[in-house]
């Protein structure tokens, strides 16, 4: 495991939401990167302590970033969700440890009851006004929200729960 920064700018390239975690590995759906309970996640003016391990994939070309939660009842009982997909600009390394992306405010949830909901689509709708999203920019966001969706309706993977749970594991015996 290599440790790594994740770091999530806002457009254009403004500070937003960063934290540390490691890098797993990677596989077909991208590289998997795991952040401990307790870690600390910071944004200009907010910070938040992470409830429960769990992993990020950042998909090797495509648009968004997603996070998964366990379903075990002791050791995921305080989880805010099961899956939160934030649809970013694709991700890229900054330097061999620095994970970056670009929030583009949509996001694709799956509670922790199994209810899937899209969000923040009035704030995408106002930053594309007041921040100026290029039209290429805004067909990607939408076109990943929409196909995202679909495949967490479909469980497909890696929305399904094997896929995830499987390195969210590997992440607890290291």
């Amino acid at each position: 495991m290599t440790p790594v920064r994740i770091e999530c700018r806002k457009w254009p390239d403004s500070p937003h939401w960063e934290m540390d975690a490691h890098r797993l590995g990677m596989d077909e759906h991208g590289v998997w990167c795991g952040i401990r309970k307790g870690t600390v996640m910071t944004r200009p003016g907010a910070a938040i302590t992470a409830v429960a391990d769990h992993v990020t994939l950042a998909p090797y070309d495509d648009w968004w970033l997603a996070t998964f939660y366990g379903a075990d009842p002791v050791a995921d009982a305080g989880r805010p969700f099961a899956t939160y997909v934030d649809i970013t600009t694709p991700s890229y390394w900054l330097t061999d440890t620095v994970l970056r992306a670009v929030d583009l405010d949509l996001d694709v949830i799956r509670g922790t009851t199994g209810r899937i909901w899209v969000d923040d689509e009035d704030e995408f709708a106002e930053h594309r006004r007041t921040l100026g999203y290029p039209i290429d920019v805004v067909e990607h966001a939408r076109e990943s929200c929409t196909s995202i969706e679909a495949a967490m309706r479909a469980g497909e993977p890696p929305f399904d729960s094997a896929t995830a749970h499987g390195w969210l594991a590997r992440f607890r015996r290291s």
